[in-house]
């Protein structure tokens, strides 16, 4: 595993971040988990897996969160042993940095990039960090984000570009701000499935366009990104978040072989 996070960084192996949005049960995120796992062994890909524990920003107080956050951490820490992948997940509060203590990348959600005292416990630990760009920031703005910490820990940060507010319900991704972060000398990732998101866009959930996954993708991957992002799901008609944009598990194939073959070229 650590051999793994050693390889993220600018100028080294492209990576891929991927997973559940969230926990759902110990089948759903073991059927994805090894699905990755076995394609990323195929393509020689870099691997960290993903998901949350608990999703603390929901439109609606009805929408599901978690099913608990000991089971859902419990989960997650067994992929980690039985399959040997790294694992990153969101944390919301410095106390969460306990609860997630064994885990590898610590992900600073889009709506908390500008929480200064979250940024440095974080980086606190040690660990990876992946501040999730908000989608009210300008580009040049997650510099600062970043410097918060990023001298605490040896500059072990990644940014994640996930989209901009683009008038209500909607998001539109600047393919310009991935080139404006990669300066600030940090590996730049790009969100394939939070970028089409559409905030809050079916009234009481978020909706989503899954169409644009694939042409927003490969133009992040010709822009130079240095990871990819992507939530899936074995099913994401029934997913309990973000199903309207999370990718169909059995489409991360395709995804990636296109993706590499545009960074080769």
């Amino acid at each position: 595993m650590s051999e793994l996070i050693e390889k993220i960084g600018i100028g080294k192996n492209f990576f891929l971040i991927a997973g559940n949005c969230v926990v759902e049960d110990e089948a759903t995120s073991f059927e994805t988990a090894r699905y990755l796992e076995e394609l990323c062994r195929k393509l020689d890909l870099p691997l960290i897996y993903k998901s949350s524990y608990r999703k603390a920003n929901r439109t609606s107080g009805n929408s599901f969160v978690s099913i608990g956050d000991e089971a859902a951490i419990d989960i997650m820490a067994k992929i980690k042993r039985d399959l040997s992948l790294p694992i990153l997940t969101d944390i919301h509060e410095i106390a969460d940095l306990k609860v997630v203590d064994n885990f590898d990348v610590l992900q600073i959600p889009a709506f908390l990039c500008r929480q200064t005292e979250l940024i440095r416990a974080a980086a606190g630990t040690g660990k990876w960090v992946n501040i999730k760009k908000g989608q009210f920031m300008a580009p040049e703005n997650m510099e600062e984000a970043v410097s918060k910490g990023s001298e605490i820990n040896n500059r072990k940060f990644m940014i994640t570009e996930r989209g901009t507010t683009f008038g209500y319900n909607n998001l539109v991704v600047d393919f310009r701000s991935l080139m404006i972060m990669k300066s600030f000398g940090y590996p730049i990732v790009y969100d394939a499935t939070h970028s089409v998101q559409r905030p809050s866009g079916l009234g009481t959930s978020s909706g989503g366009n899954r169409e644009f996954i694939y042409p927003l993708t490969r133009a992040a991957a010709a822009v130079g990104i240095d990871g990819l992002f992507v939530e899936t799901h074995p099913e994401p008609a029934r997913a309990k978040s973000d199903a309207a944009c999370q990718l169909p598990l059995g489409e991360m194939e395709n995804l990636l072989e296109t993706i590499l073959k545009i960074r080769k070229a």
